[in-house]
């Protein structure tokens, strides 16, 4: 999707060249030379990002850039100055920029600056449900406090998505946000995970580890499928969060942090507790706001509208002009969708992948499962061989794309993490091989 962006700049010729140069790169940028007409004209929270200059006439950058935070408007600013000291961009720092570029300087420098504070694959929200925009309303409320955020839903509504657009609209924005998926990782190794550990702190312990939590610090920590949690663990995370300080496994001081928590689960924790399997002192410090995701056969308008984007992007990557044809679009609105979002996603890629057309028709074969395989044979004789033997060509091919990372093949391919490792080994698939 295109990232919007506020350039507010006295000097016509620096805006244009940003206005352009950034046009080149995917940004939609709007132009302001004066600071005072921005507040008045339009609202700066409807932008994904704010470049302004510091020097200017009526309102200087500093002055926006206190008014802006004081309205609650969290969006990230980037604060450019040519007047001599870095000190002008440590008080930019301080009164709430996120980050600074001194001039003169180059349009790579700029870029280089805006990819840390956006990264370019950050899940894009796409509602047109009453319910979902009413959660992404309370998102954005949210995220102006610190509060702890307890999100629940099933597996596969966007619980995470939503964790992030509250990252990115709170002060926390251009800080980490740091994800731990709590059912994938076991519980002798989540809490050197989580806390980190020094030198020699066990066998194996070859070098000090900084955890998540110290990853986190000034930044954001979601907790993802908190209720997998193991028992022993739990106590160790409460007290993290109630002392605000974390211990390194072997450490000999506790380490002090600032850390938003958000958490996630697909389970009814309130049951849990009620059966002795999760710490009702935990339950209350994780459910300070919580947070209900419905699911999507309860949000039907979102559904062409997820299946469009998620056709999108897929057609960028194959190099097709894919589109949905009316056939395909009733017959989603027509499904259960017990895997939400996640299953909606699989389905379009394996349509798409199957498909011997760019305008896509209903599969033969019922999508009520995403996550297996279809039976059919492929519509495409020159792609040739089962469907299996294309999802690990698929596969293999995304692992190359993202150099063996496989959270980040998991997000390309919509798919879990745990699903990614199995996939890798019932399919053989070696280090050499994806390697290439």
């Amino acid at each position: 999707m295109t990232k919007t962006v506020l350039i507010v700049d006295d000097e016509a010729d620096m805006a244009f060249a940003l206005e352009e140069s950034l046009k080149r790169v995917g940004f939609q940028p709007t132009v302001f030379h004066n600071a005072a007409d921005v507040l008045q004209k339009v609202n700066p929270a409807d932008f994904s990002l704010i470049i302004t200059d510091m020097k200017m006439p009526r309102m200087t950058g500093i002055e926006f850039l206190q008014e802006i935070r004081r309205r609650g408007i969290f969006v990230p600013v980037i604060v450019i100055t040519g007047f001599g000291t870095v000190q002008n961009a440590v008080d930019a720092m301080k009164l709430g920029a996120t980050d600074y570029v001194m001039k003169p300087f180059s349009f790579d420098a700029l870029q280089a600056t805006i990819d840390r504070i956006m990264p370019p694959d950050e899940p894009a929200v796409i509602s047109e449900s009453r319910s979902m925009k009413a959660i992404l309303t309370l998102a954005r409320e949210v995220a102006k406090s610190d509060i702890t955020v307890l999100l629940t839903g099933e597996s596969g509504t966007g619980k995470e998505v939503i964790a992030r657009a509250i990252h990115r609209h709170s002060h926390r924005i251009g800080k980490p946000f740091v994800a731990v998926n709590c059912a994938a990782i076991s519980e002798s190794l989540l809490e050197s995970e989580l806390f980190g550990h020094e030198k020699g702190a066990f066998t194996g312990a070859a070098d000090r580890r900084i955890g998540k939590f110290e990853l986190a610090n000034h930044g954001t920590l979601l907790l993802d499928e908190i209720s997998e949690m193991a028992p022993s663990l739990q106590a160790k995370l409460l007290r993290a969060i109630q002392e605000r300080e974390i211990d390194r496994i072997g450490g000999k001081a506790p380490v002090p942090l600032d850390v938003r928590i958000i958490s996630t689960t697909n389970r009814d924790l309130p049951l849990e507790v009620k059966q002795g399997k999760f710490r009702e002192d935990l339950y209350y410090r994780l459910n300070v706001f919580p947070m209900e995701l419905p699911p999507l056969r309860d949000r039907q308008d979102d559904i062409i509208p997820l299946a469009r984007f998620f056709l999108q992007r897929l057609a960028q990557k194959m190099g097709r002009a894919l589109c949905l044809s009316p056939e395909l679009a009733d017959y989603l609105l027509k499904q259960s969708w017990r895997g939400n979002v996640r299953e909606l996603e699989n389905f379009i890629y394996r349509t798409a992948v199957v498909s011997g057309t760019d305008m896509l028709q209903p599969p033969t074969v019922s999508a009520a499962s995403a996550s297996e395989p279809f039976s059919a044979e492929p519509s495409s004789p020159q792609q040739g061989g089962t469907i299996k033997d294309m999802e690990r060509q698929m596969i293999v091919m995304a692992l190359r794309e993202t150099a063996g990372n496989r959270t980040r093949t998991a997000e390309q391919l919509g798919l879990s993490v745990r699903t990614i490792r199995n996939k890798i080994k019932e399919y053989a698939i070696s280090d050499a091989e994806i390697a290439g």
